[in-house]
């Protein structure tokens, strides 16, 4: 094992700011409306799609937006517009003070990502943010097929980075995934804001966690 500490990055609501928590229903309710389909219709429609899960399988990004396109009568183009507004926001905004903090951080520790995601995030993600000039490894749940908080997702990381949990500061905006974390022996919080989590990982290399 490494004598190294590293600091694990959650994405969304840390290294990105967005609310993962609203982004969605406020989007699915916008495409419903434009849709022209009641609400219980829309969902039906999308239910019989079957559409495929994202969460955990990779290289299904296109079949996902033919299905969902077919299954609300779209043109093309507009589902593309769906596909590509669906991005923006789960992308939201770069946190630019957090993502400089773990750039200069390399010096000094590992830093990496651990990230519940769908399929074409690494490309939407590295596409706007340039995440891989910084955090290596980069690990998403459509890629390694693990959901936080399930265990197993932690123990991956634990193996690709190789060291023992307790040399691991990880960070999130949920605390059930904050806890899966210390749960496997690593330390954890919840992003509150920038100043916060950047004060609890100086006090972890310090060695006073």
């Amino acid at each position: 094992m490494s004598a190294r500490k590293w600091v694990l990055f959650d994405i969304g609501g840390v290294l990105e700011v967005v609310d993962d928590d609203a982004w969605g229903a406020r989007f699915q309710s916008r495409w419903q409306e434009r849709s022209g389909f009641g609400l219980e219709e829309y969902r039906a429609r999308l239910i019989a799609a079957e559409l495929p899960d994202i969460s955990r399988r990779s290289n299904l990004e296109t079949e996902y937006w033919t299905r969902t396109g077919r299954a609300l009568d779209m043109e093309p183009a507009e589902a593309e517009a769906m596909r590509a507004e669906m991005w923006n926001e789960y992308c939201g905004r770069l946190n630019v003070e957090l993502f400089d903090y773990a750039t200069e951080l390399r010096s000094s520790a590992g830093v990496a990502i651990l990230s519940n995601s769908v399929d074409g995030a690494r490309y939407e993600e590295e596409r706007r943010f340039g995440f891989s000039a910084v955090f290596d490894p980069i690990l998403y749940s459509h890629e390694t097929g693990l959901l936080k908080p399930e265990p197993e997702a932690y123990e991956n990381a634990l193996e690709r980075i190789g060291v023992d949990a307790s040399d691991v500061f990880f960070i999130d905006d949920h605390e059930i995934c904050a806890e899966g974390a210390r749960a496997v022996g690593m330390n954890a919080i919840v992003h509150r804001d920038n100043p916060s989590t950047i004060e609890a990982i100086e006090t972890f290399l310090r060695g006073a966690a």
